[in-house]
């Protein structure tokens, strides 16, 4: 995959947080995944084809050595969480990570956990940049 930028639809992602979680998988197993675990109704045939569109855009790799063919995601986890909070990040806060931090904080009650987390998280950034 040569787009480290890449930004996938809702069903591609989907595909791909059963690839992550799971590994190589046969189609008939990440269609009962997304029918179970995200109480979508997706039929087998539409699963195939997002996986054959996956597989020629370079995101899947397909091992066809086996009667099932196996897929597997061909990029990151982190690198396409990180496409997608820049792209939201962009267009919806105009790049201001404050303002995207003020509305997540604001938005649900952080627990005491959070917060230390939080704020060893940012004690660790500062000290970075001294």
């Amino acid at each position: 995959m040569k787009d480290k930028k890449y930004k996938p639809t809702d069903s591609e992602l989907d595909i791909l947080q059963v690839l992550w979680q799971h590994g190589a998988s046969s189609v008939r197993f990440v269609n009962e995944q997304i029918n179970e675990k995200l109480e979508k109704k997706v039929g087998y045939t539409t699963t195939l084809k997002l996986l054959q569109i996956l597989h020629e855009k370079g995101i899947v790799k397909r091992d066809e050595s086996a009667k099932s063919h196996l897929y597997e995601a061909a990029i990151s986890e982190q690198a396409t969480q990180q496409a997608l909070l820049d792209k939201f990040l962009n267009v919806t806060f105009k790049g201001s990570a404050r303002d995207l931090v003020m509305q997540a904080l604001g938005n649900k009650k952080t627990s005491k956990e959070e917060l230390e987390e939080i704020r060893q998280f940012l004690d660790k950034l500062e000290g970075g940049k001294s």
